[in-house]
């Protein structure tokens, strides 16, 4: 590893995220692994219950004049975007397996609609389909993979969803590349192509930063 480690990010950062990495003095590249494409078919509606497994979704479906009473979904910054915009959140999980768990165990009896893209995964539709839980499943975004060839290898790599991972072994390879991953999902992913993976402590941009300056830092200073 040089002195100065280097980091490729898969999603464009904020100023603020990006003087996170600017302080520890580690070099980074930035772009965005995925295009997300929002779909004006939802209509005018009223539904009971709702899951979001996605900030993107909820984005979408705030775009429509879609009335929801109850809202189901994974991760604390998609229920603060829905909180936000008066929707009433009833359940959180960290991830959509444990959602599906909660739903089966508390919310059998009940019908959903689960807003998602067209990359959705498999675990929370799975789960409750098996366990006989009424859902019905409307896509309302579209992620489009955005490859892109580097000419180099990184001594890290920032991944912050499934499909930025898909998008980035289209045109890399991992190497001996040390990913960071948002969360579990991403990392199941990430797991197909290497086992050097560090998984964020929260699902945020921010603290998969923070692990990667935690996880560089401690490697220069025994270096040292």
């Amino acid at each position: 590893m040089s002195s100065k480690p280097s980091i490729v990010s898969t999603k464009k950062l904020s100023l603020a995220q990006k003087e996170l990495l600017l302080n520890t003095g580690i070099g980074f590249v930035e772009y965005e692994g995925i295009q997300i494409e929002f779909l004006n078919n939802i209509g005018k509606s009223e539904i009971r219950n709702a899951i979001f497994t996605s900030k993107n979704a909820v984005t979408s479906v705030l775009k429509s004049e879609t009335s929801i009473l109850n809202c189901f979904c994974v991760g604390e910054n998609t229920k603060k975007l829905l909180e936000e915009n008066g929707k009433k959140v009833i359940e959180t999980a960290k991830n959509a397996s444990d959602l599906a768990k909660i739903i089966i165990k508390t919310y059998k009896n009940e019908s959903f609609l689960f807003f998602c893209g067209n990359l959705r995964r498999n675990e929370l539709p799975d789960l409750l389909h098996q366990n006989n839980v009424h859902i019905k499943e409307q896509i309302v975004y579209n992620t489009h993979l955005n490859a892109k060839k580097f000419d180099r290898s990184f001594d890290g790599v920032l991944f912050f969803s499934p499909s930025g991972v898909q998008s980035y072994v289209l045109e890399n390879t991992l190497g001996a590349s040390v990913v960071f991953c948002i969360g579990n999902t991403t990392a199941s992913e990430a797991k197909k192509y290497t086992k050097n993976i560090i998984i964020a402590n929260q699902p945020t941009v921010e603290n998969v930063i923070v692990q990667a300056a935690k996880y560089f830092n401690q490697d220069l200073s025994s270096q040292t």
